[in-house]
């Protein structure tokens, strides 16, 4: 069954398709995405491992969801620095001058993006249980949902922010100055309970806090609600919003991500003119 190119969806299933095969050819970039956020895993369990217990939780137990979204975000982030290539090979001009609608560019751009991280991240998912996480069908689809969620909302943050770069360099900055806090501050590291009260109140405004919470929610559901006093002395206690709020901000990041990528495509300007 062949999709015609020149309709919205025909033009989205196409550049899904183009962002796919095009990333899974680069070896390095399928090797860094994925192996950077395991090689922290693993140096952050190893270290951490009896000296730090979240929520009574091993550290590496703790610092699965964690590392999922990790894997998340830098596949997203490697994925949709095409943008900027697509422009200077002059591809992305010849596809903006194409009748179809920007926004089904932008739609096309973010789940080539999307599917690629979520690919990335069930690689590591099946490998809960060596991290001690508790793993079967029910939770894992449920984790998988939330997984689809984050990805879509970071690759549209990722095509908002790269299509207004003119270079990999200045896109890889941007992205580590305001992706990377927003993943240190997200609870995957370290809980909320007892972070500095400046810190407590812009975690709680962070929206990937909320995606990391419904992985945690989806893979351990009311197991997290242990109170404090039931932890053993020196055990940091965990304060995961509930899985309706986690859900809920998750979904809405992902909204206003898809819209600010939809807005930068269709806002037409001299870098769009083909040379």
């Amino acid at each position: 069954m062949t999709t015609n190119a020149t309709s919205p969806a025909g033009a989205t299933m196409a550049l899904w398709h183009r962002e796919v095969v095009r990333f899974l050819r680069d070896r390095s970039r399928v090797t860094s995405s994925l192996g950077q956020p395991i090689f922290f895993w693993l140096l952050f369990a190893g270290s951490l491992q009896n000296s730090f217990t979240p929520g009574g939780q091993a550290y590496g137990e703790y610092f699965f969801p964690g590392t999922l979204a990790m894997i998340v975000m830098f596949t997203a982030i490697f994925a949709t620095i095409t943008v900027i290539e697509d422009r200077k090979e002059g591809f992305l001009q010849g596809v903006l001058v194409a009748p179809v609608s920007r926004a089904s560019i932008a739609l096309g751009k973010v789940c080539g993006a999307a599917t690629l991280a979520l690919g990335h991240s069930l690689v590591f998912l099946v490998l809960a249980p060596v991290a001690g996480v508790p793993f079967s069908v029910v939770p894992a689809l449920h984790a998988i949902l939330a997984l689809t969620v984050i990805a879509f909302a970071l690759s549209g943050l990722g095509v908002a922010l790269a299509w207004k770069m003119d270079s990999t360099a200045g896109y890889h900055g941007v992205m580590m100055l305001g992706l990377m806090p927003m993943l240190l501050l997200s609870e995957a590291f370290f809980p909320a309970k007892g972070a500095h009260p400046v810190l407590s109140y812009v975690m709680a405004a962070n929206p990937l806090r909320y995606g990391v919470a419904w992985i945690r929610r989806a893979l351990y559901g009311e197991q997290l609600d242990v109170p404090a006093e039931a932890l053993a002395e020196g055990a940091a206690a965990l304060d995961v919003p509930s899985l309706p709020l986690a859900a809920g901000a998750t979904v809405a990041f992902a909204i206003l991500a898809f819209w600010l990528a939809a807005r930068a495509v269709n806002k037409r300007s001299s870098r769009d003119a083909l040379t």
